[in-house]
């Protein structure tokens, strides 16, 4: 419990630091980043592994690379969902995706 715990605030804190070095991306709180980490972790549980086997014959073709534009949809899915996230453009999606897959990588450790 205390684990997951930690984990949600330790995402809390990448979205917020996403947030501040791409232009395009907006949390307006720590509540809202917080929300927005209990909508990600959901995502990334039930929605992600059924778009990743339906797109599988896809990720084969391109090496894995559309699971980069798969990630920034559901980012622009979760601005969508929460109120206080805003995402600009794809673009900024899609590099904030890079940015909190990257960081993300460490909160698995924990």
């Amino acid at each position: 419990m205390f684990a997951a715990l930690l984990r949600l605030i330790a995402l809390s804190f990448i979205l917020l630091f996403t947030a501040w070095i791409i232009p395009g991306i907006r949390i307006s709180s720590f509540p809202s980043a917080i929300l927005a980490s209990v909508v990600i972790a959901c995502i990334n549980a039930f929605i992600k592994p059924i778009l990743m086997f339906l797109t599988l014959p896809i990720n084969i073709l391109t090496l894995g690379i559309s699971i980069l534009f798969i990630n920034a949809l559901l980012f622009l899915f979760v601005a969508y969902l929460v109120p206080g996230v805003q995402i600009e453009n794809f673009q900024s999606a899609f590099l904030g995706a890079i940015v909190l897959s990257i960081l993300s990588i460490g909160i698995s450790w924990i």
